[in-house]
């Protein structure tokens, strides 16, 4: 995939999910408040709930606190 040809507005399924795979506890406030420079809460939690992509039920339960919203998980536990 070419990231240069990628538009915040129209990518945003591919966008979002794709930096919370990247984060980490250590970098997760940092790579999430680049995300809410562009998208909104709604926004970010509707594409980490529907991806495909394999987030880590640790990152959801991070963004689930942050927004004070109730617990999500990519795969059961």
């Amino acid at each position: 995939m070419d990231y240069s040809k990628l538009n915040p507005a129209k990518d945003k399924d591919i966008i979002i999910p794709r930096a919370m795979y990247a984060t980490t506890p250590a970098t997760f406030e940092k790579d999430i408040q680049k995300l809410e420079s562009l998208y909104s809460k709604k926004d970010i939690i509707k594409y980490l709930k529907s991806t495909k992509e394999r987030i880590t039920n640790t990152v959801c339960e991070m963004v689930a606190e942050r927004y004070n919203v109730e617990a999500f998980y990519r795969f059961k536990i």
